[in-house]
């Protein structure tokens, strides 16, 4: 089964849909915190967690697979970017507390393995140097699945998604094709997949002929869309689904637009997106793994995805570093 990209027409009406959402976009200062999305069973109960509406019950086999430090804790301590709507976001203006479709996936995980992902807030580019440290186990930040990360962390690839551009309302410079961006200047975070693909269409725009791209990257994605905003880049660059989901929630869908397909981002098809595993924690990556392919099985992955209006982005089988470059 090929995994689907979610197509331009489905992505404005996602982003519709999750505009209506009390989930902030905001910046705030990262930390740990439970989400309202995944309702914890009351103290002593025995029932399941919930999220997104789906009840996730222990499977104690599982549980066993976990290394004994992590059984022992009773967490798993992940480490994200936040915002990146709507991978990871905010509850509210000014909260602390953490939702979206990793911090929602994460807690069942956690859920059918007996223990708790713990979310905490860390820049993009200092995610897998803080899982080498030791000071995390894990990262579920949208993070591209590449054979060069491949050295720092082992991933649990999850879902597929593509790249696209976020431009302003009405796109008044024009962005069809990716070589439309040559010469112009373009906004996008530092460290991710999209900084790496924008260095190479700068070879595009010279087999062409045309002045070379002008990348402005940025800590966060949140500041390369306050550089789209105030015309001091033409597009920014990030993954479709994220596009799509702040083109409907900005200025109730005022203040952007979207630019995606293969002609628009160039030759650059969906990528597998990972959990980012400690290689310091022997069998916590294959615990992960087969809970999230529990989760596959028994439908719940693709309800949780579903509540987000994301199906498309879902594949059918949790592998180990599938990236192929």
């Amino acid at each position: 089964m090929t995994p689907f990209r979610l197509p331009l027409p489905r992505r404005a009406a996602v982003a519709v849909a999750l505009a209506a959402s009390t989930l902030s976009l905001s910046a705030c200062s990262g930390s740990a915190g439970t989400s309202s999305d995944a309702a914890p069973a009351a103290a002593g109960s025995s029932a399941p967690l919930v999220v997104k509406g789906v009840p996730i019950p222990v499977d104690a086999k599982l549980t066993a697979k976990l290394p004994e430090a992590v059984r022992k804790a009773g967490k798993v301590r992940v480490a994200t970017d936040v915002p990146y709507p709507p991978f990871e976001m905010y509850v509210s203006e000014g909260s602390k507390e953490i939702t979206g479709i990793d911090y929602d996936l994460g807690q069942a995980i956690g859920a059918r393995l007996g223990v708790r992902f713990e979310f905490t807030g860390q820049k993009f580019d200092g995610l897998l140097p803080a899982v080498q440290a030791g000071k995390f186990d894990a990262v579920m930040s949208a993070m591209t699945d590449k054979k060069e990360r491949q050295q720092a962390v082992d991933f649990v690839d999850y879902v597929n998604a593509g790249p696209g551009w976020l431009v302003r309302k009405g796109n008044p410079d024009g962005i069809k094709v990716v070589t439309d961006v040559c010469g112009r200047s373009v906004s996008v975070q530092t460290g991710t997949n999209h900084q790496k693909i924008l260095e190479q269409r700068q070879e595009l725009c010279k087999q062409q002929g045309k002045p070379p791209i002008t990348v402005l990257a940025f800590p966060k994605d949140s500041e390369a869309q306050l550089a789209l905003r105030s015309g001091k880049v033409s597009a920014d660059f990030l993954d479709e689904v994220t596009a799509a989901f702040v083109a409907g929630t900005a200025d109730n869908g005022t203040a952007f637009d979207t630019v995606a397909g293969k002609e628009a981002v160039g030759p650059t098809s969906a990528s597998p997106i990972g959990i980012g595993i400690s290689k310091s924690a022997p069998g916590l990556k294959e615990a992960v793994q087969a809970a999230l392919q529990s989760l596959m099985d028994d439908g719940s992955y693709e309800k949780i995805l579903e509540a987000y209006h994301v199906p498309n982005i879902a594949i059918p089988r949790a592998t180990i570093n599938g990236a192929l470059d």
